[in-house]
């Protein structure tokens, strides 16, 4: 039923109103049968309680909750993780946000933390640990930090496979390896374990005499290694390849530092070794194929050598030698001239059999008496060193040889 309008003359016309809800304005819904409480009467609606505001819209998160799961979670500072934990626990209690999980798993973990830290403090730990996170930071401490004439060990006595980390030793005591170069390589994306390899060889190869430069002072057993970036260390920083001399014997090591160079060589003993290296270089880069095979490469290679005997020659005449290295000096001098002839003719020759001829007599006057005899008389270690293993196995230098192995760090 509906409340007639009240009595009297009628109001102007004007444009229809819109219905507000179920009734026209001016209308009110009908008194209920029921009084108000009675068993069966509507009652006033009460929203049940949820966590969300008004149209479905979630309650905020607090913010102070999640600076102190994530503090609590690093435990750098865990003090303040606890405090903030504390604090968001009351603003969500007031203000009924979210993230009260947050806020007590912050206050846990900084917790734990603040005992972590009281530990640490209380033995004493807290030196080495922040010297260990520094030293991994900035590179110290792993293999590729060592510099050159460094002597070292590694935790697992060996040169091959992976190093995290090893220990500087004194070279006048037992060691596994000897620094003799430190190689930096140029920045950029990795470049793939292969292709470091490979410039670990070419470069550790060819700065080995520079650091050694008496190789007869170097052990039989004793070859090449390296430590080369890994793709882990060098998302870090890491772009040293690091040279270094090792033992080849089966859980060998070195005594005393191989290092012959300026810093421990004198004038005239870096004279003869200079020249005398030129020319081992030379023959080291005999061709591989055979003169039956490939004449003309080593028609080639023998000029070169022929070559580089002229030029050493002529150093080794222009150096003032000690009255007591002079003789000895000037008879290498004389067999070196008498070598070169044959390099030449090698050089010259038309088949292969004439070829071998020169190429022996050539190589007569290398590491023979007269060459032990200047030695001597320079200061100069006398034991002329033994090439069968590596030409039995059909190593060289450089790439040639395969190397004794590198570790990754």
């Amino acid at each position: 039923m509906s409340i007639p309008p009240p009595s009297g003359p009628q109001q102007p016309q004007g444009p229809p109103e819109q219905p507000q809800g179920p009734y026209a304005q001016g209308q009110y819904p009908p008194p209920s049968p029921y009084p108000y409480g009675a068993p069966g009467a509507p009652g006033p609606y009460v929203y049940p309680y949820h966590p969300y505001g008004p149209y479905g819209r979630p309650a905020p998160v607090n913010g102070v909750a999640i600076g102190a799961l994530v503090l609590g979670i690093l435990c750098f500072v865990p003090a303040v993780g606890l405090v903030l934990g504390l604090i968001a626990l009351a603003q969500i209690k007031k203000k009924g946000e979210r993230g009260k999980g947050m806020a007590i798993a912050g206050s846990v973990l900084s917790s734990v933390g603040l005992a972590l830290w009281a530990l640490v403090l209380s033995t004493g730990s807290a030196s080495d640990f922040w010297d260990g996170f520094r030293d991994a930071a900035s590179g110290q401490g792993t293999a590729y930090a060592l510099a050159k004439g460094d002597c070292f060990d590694t935790p697992t006595g060996s040169l091959e496979g992976d190093a995290y980390d090893v220990d500087e030793v004194p070279c006048a005591r037992e060691h596994d390896g000897e620094v003799f170069a430190v190689v930096t390589l140029p920045g950029g994306s990795f470049p793939g374990d292969d292709e470091v390899e490979r410039t670990a060889d070419d470069k550790c190869y060819a700065l080995q005499d520079g650091y050694a430069m008496d190789t007869w002072a170097v052990p039989d057993d004793v070859d090449v290694y390296y430590l080369v970036p890994s793709r882990q260390s060098w998302r870090v920083g890491d772009r040293e390849i690091t040279c270094l001399f090792g033992s080849t014997a089966e859980n060998g090591t070195l005594t005393g530092s191989l290092r012959g160079d300026s810093t421990t060589l004198d004038a005239d003993q870096i004279a003869f070794l200079s020249a005398v290296n030129a020319i081992d270089t030379a023959l080291y880069e005999e061709p591989e194929e055979y003169p039956e095979d490939d004449l003309a490469a080593n028609q080639a290679w023998a000029k070169d050598v022929d070559a580089e005997l002229g030029e050493q020659i002529e150093a080794l005449r222009g150096h003032t030698w000690p009255a007591g290295a002079k003789r000895p000096v000037a008879d290498l001098i004389e067999e070196m001239q008498a070598a070169r002839k044959d390099w030449a003719r090698a050089a010259a020759a038309t088949d292969a059999d004439t070829y071998y001829t020169h190429y022996d007599n050539g190589y007569e006057y290398v590491d023979g008496p007269t060459t032990v005899t200047a030695r001597k008389a320079l200061g100069l270690d006398t034991t002329a060193p033994t090439y069968e293993d590596d030409y039995e196995s059909g190593e060289g230098s450089g790439e040639e040889s395969g190397g004794a192995g590198g570790l990754e760090v």
